[in-house]
């Protein structure tokens, strides 16, 4: 990475990125600088005043610093993936619409079929739901819709979405939605087969995770979730990173469009378990619970959405009777940092 000062003008930042033999410049405007000699240094202006070095308000720049370059670099992340999911389909490209109110108006066109979407949120936030919600809409379109639970079962979130007047028991029998729930213990024994496979030591394939006989070819799958997946690999987080990388190649195989939900703080910074699950990602939906005072508001982003345009601001978001609805425009300003 090189740092170069024009002087008078501009300080500017070069990063080459190499990627399968071509180089690219990314070019990031750091500040403009008026007048002659004048350098961004954190910590400069308390030292001048104290004529010490201020460590904490170093620490506190680097920090934001990083989490700013954090939501900034998710964007450009496998580039790759893109070009080769366009060259499959003949670089014509489907999208698919959740039918949630309000929340379709964040996309350009839609979520592209096929993408794996990471749906961040801290508790309460309404992750659930409008997984649940966007499920209900596709199914009732005549799709085939599969909900993988690690935590609650099939009945509870029929009732729960039965609260919502969505008449799930219906779809459930007519075979358009699946509530299926996974046993984290098939997972961890399943992984012990997996690190053989990648060591050469089993002949046969073994999928991360099992589909349903009877429901073995969905067209929308959702995970809940990703964190419960990852608290049955605590301490082994090398076994962990090979599952999640297989997960998603055998999700990318289904060719479906897939939902994995991850539970983080109300306000997040990571978006997943390890932070890898969102580079793997085609996309992040970040949902927030923010705090005003004695209330709670909910706010969403569509935070990374690879292979199609999307707005790219934070918006209000209301957990109704009827289910989730989203404000496009209606921005939210406090401080999410």
């Amino acid at each position: 990475m090189k740092k170069k000062s024009v002087k008078g003008k501009k300080t500017i930042l070069k990063r080459k990125v190499v990627k399968k033999g071509m180089t690219k410049k990314k070019v990031i405007v750091r500040r403009k600088v008026s007048g002659a000699k004048k350098k961004k240094s954190f910590g400069k202006s308390s030292a001048k005043k104290s004529g010490k070095i201020n460590v904490s308000s170093i620490a506190d720049e680097i920090k934001n610093e990083m989490i700013k370059q954090q939501r900034g670099s998710v964007e450009h992340l496998e580039g790759v993936k893109l070009k080769e999911k366009n060259e499959k389909k003949g670089g014509v490209r489907e999208y698919v619409k959740t039918g949630v109110p309000g929340f379709d108006d964040l996309f350009d066109e839609g979520i592209p079929k096929g993408n794996l979407m990471i749906v961040a949120g801290g508790a309460g936030s309404g992750k659930t739901i409008l997984c649940l919600q966007t499920l209900v809409n596709k199914a009732k379109e005549g799709k085939k819709c599969l909900y993988m639970t690690l935590e609650e079962s099939e009945d509870k979130l029929i009732e729960h979405m039965e609260d919502f007047g969505w008449n799930a028991s219906e779809l459930v029998k007519r075979g358009k939605l699946k509530i299926f729930r996974m046993n984290p213990f098939d997972i961890t024994r399943n992984v012990d087969a997996l690190l053989a496979k990648q060591k050469g030591e089993l002949l046969i394939d073994i999928d991360p995770v099992i589909l349903p006989d009877d429901y073995k070819h969905p067209d929308f799958i959702v995970i809940d979730s990703l964190t419960a997946i990852s608290s049955a690999f605590t301490g082994k987080e090398e076994s962990y990173r090979v599952y999640i990388e297989q997960l998603f190649r055998f999700l990318e195989k289904t060719e479906a469009t897939g939902f994995l939900i991850t539970e983080t703080e109300q306000i997040p910074k990571i978006f997943s378990p390890t932070g890898v699950e969102e580079f793997l990602a085609d996309g992040v939906i970040v949902i927030y619970n923010l705090k005003h005072g004695n209330v709670r508001e909910n706010a969403i982003e569509v935070l990374k959405l690879r292979g199609a345009g999307h707005q790219k601001k934070i918006v209000a978001m209301q957990i109704t009777s009827a289910g989730i609805v989203v404000y496009p425009e209606q921005e939210v300003f406090s401080d999410i940092e």
